[in-house]
C-alpha cells in the first residue's frame, strides 16, 4: 500500500510541476519538439546569411592563399610589366619569373598584394556566395524549374553583385602585384591608395584634342574615386560568363557525380540530411556530400571552362587597372585597349598568361567550392 501510495504521488507530481521547475530534457512534455527533427532552411533569415557569408570568405581567402605567388606572376603577365614580358612566351616563364622575384624582393615578393587581396576576398567571396544562394532561391524556386540557363543566370547576377561591392579593393590589389621594385622598398597599402586618387588622368580622346577647342573631359580630368573604377565595364562583361558557367559548371558536375551511377565512389554515406516534413523539394543544403576528390574535381572543371569564356575580357580589364602606372598616364576605353593590345602583340596578346591562368584557377575555384561546400555543411546550413 505504501508503495501503491508514493508511485500516485509521484505520477501527479510529474504531470502538475511547477511552472519554475526546469524540465530535465526538452522533450519531456509530448508537446516539445525533439530536437534531432529536421527543421526547413529559412534562407531569408539572418542566421543563415551569416553562416554561409562565413562558409563564403573562409573559402576565397582559402583559395586567394593557396595560388598567392601565380597570382603575382600572371598580373606582371597580363599588364606586360617591361621587366617580365619577356617570359610571357616561355615554357618555363613562370618558374623563371618567380625565381626573379624571390631572388629580387625575398619570398614575401611572391605575395606582394596579398593583403590587399585577402581584404578584398573576403567580402567579395562572401557576398557572391550569398547572393548566389539568395538569387538562386528566388530564379529556381522548385526543382522543376532547375535549368542550365536558370542555373547561368542566377551564377552571373551573383558575380556582378560582388564586383560592384568590392571592385575598388581589386584595383588597389592589381597595382601593389603590379609593383617590381629592386631596391627592396615596398608601397604600403596607404600609399597606393593616395597614388591611384592622385592621379592627374586624361582619356586619350581628350589628350589629341587639348590643341584644339576644350573638352569637357580636358578641363575635368578624370581622377579621384573614378580612378579606382578603372576597368570596370569589362570586368562586368567579363563576369557574365565567368560566375555564371563556374556555377553552372560546378552545379552540372556535382549533379553527374552524385547520380547512381557514380554515387558510390563520389559521395560521401550518411551526409545526406533527412528531408523536412513537408517539403516539397530537396533543397541544396541536404544535398549528400561529395569526397574530398569529387568536390575538388566539380570545382576545378568549373575552373577551367569559366576561365577560359572570360579571358580575353580578363586581360583587357587587367591593361585599364594599370594605365596610369605605365606609358603617359592617359585612361584608355575599351576599344583602345583592345587595339593597344593588338598592336602590340596581335591576336595572342588576348591570352597571354592563359597558361599560368589554368594553373592558378584551376586549384583556386577547386579550393573556394571545396571550403565552401564543407564549411556549409558544418555549420549546419
Amino acid at each position: 500500500m505504501a508503495a501503491q501510495t508514493r508511485t500516485r504521488m509521484a505520477d501527479e507530481s510529474h504531470h502538475h510541476r511547477p511552472l519554475s521547475q526546469p524540465r530535465v530534457c526538452p522533450t519531456d512534455d509530448e508537446n516539445i519538439e525533439p530536437l534531432a527533427t529536421p527543421r526547413p532552411v529559412d534562407k531569408r533569415s539572418l542566421d543563415y546569411l551569416l553562416r554561409s557569408g562565413l562558409a563564403g570568405g573562409l573559402a576565397g581567402c582559402a583559395a586567394k592563399t593557396v595560388v598567392g605567388p601565380l597570382d603575382r606572376v600572371k598580373i606582371l603577365f597580363q599588364t606586360q610589366n617591361p621587366q617580365f614580358a619577356k617570359y610571357a612566351t616561355s615554357w618555363f616563364g613562370v618558374v623563371t619569373a618567380m625565381q626573379n622575384i624571390n631572388r629580387h624582393e625575398g619570398a614575401r615578393g611572391l605575395f606582394k598584394g596579398h593583403s590587399a587581396t585577402l581584404l578584398r576576398i573576403f567580402p567579395y567571396a562572401a557576398i557572391k556566395f550569398i547572393a548566389y544562394e539568395q538569387i538562386r532561391a528566388v530564379v529556381i524556386p522548385t526543382k522543376q524549374k532547375e535549368t542550365p540557363f536558370r542555373r547561368l543566370i542566377s551564377g552571373s547576377m551573383a558575380g556582378i553583385t560582388s564586383v560592384f561591392f568590392t571592385y575598388p579593393l581589386e584595383v588597389i590589389r592589381v597595382r601593389l602585384a603590379f609593383e617590381t621594385k629592386h631596391d627592396h622598398t615596398r608601397s604600403g597599402l596607404r600609399a597606393i591608395v593616395k597614388q591611384i586618387y592622385h592621379e592627374h588622368t586624361h582619356t586619350a580622346a581628350a589628350a589629341t584634342t587639348s590643341k584644339s577647342l576644350p573638352t569637357p573631359q580636358s578641363l575635368h580630368p578624370l581622377s579621384g574615386l573614378s580612378n579606382f573604377y578603372r576597368g570596370f565595364t569589362p570586368t562586368m562583361l567579363g563576369m557574365l560568363p565567368y560566375a555564371g558557367v563556374s556555377f553552372l559548371t560546378h552545379d552540372t558536375v556535382g549533379d553527374w557525380l552524385r547520380s547512381p551511377r557514380f554515387a558510390a565512389y563520389t559521395t560521401i554515406p550518411d551526409s545526406e540530411k533527412p528531408v523536412p516534413t513537408g517539403s516539397a523539394d530537396l533543397p541544396r543544403s541536404y544535398r549528400v556530400q561529395l569526397t574530398a576528390s569529387a568536390e575538388l574535381f566539380s570545382g576545378a572543371m568549373a575552373g577551367l571552362i569559366s576561365q577560359t569564356s572570360s579571358y580575353p575580357l580578363e586581360v583587357i580589364r587587367r591593361r585599364m587597372q594599370v594605365a596610369g602606372a605605365i606609358g603617359d598616364g592617359h585612361r584608355l576605353n575599351i576599344p583602345e585597349t583592345v587595339r593597344l593590345i593588338w598592336r602590340e602583340a596581335g591576336a595572342r596578346g588576348f591570352w597571354v598568361g592563359l597558361t599560368i591562368g589554368y594553373m592558378k584557377v584551376v586549384p583556386m575555384v577547386a579550393t573556394s567550392f571545396f571550403v565552401y561546400e564543407r564549411g556549409k555543411w558544418y555549420l549546419g546550413i
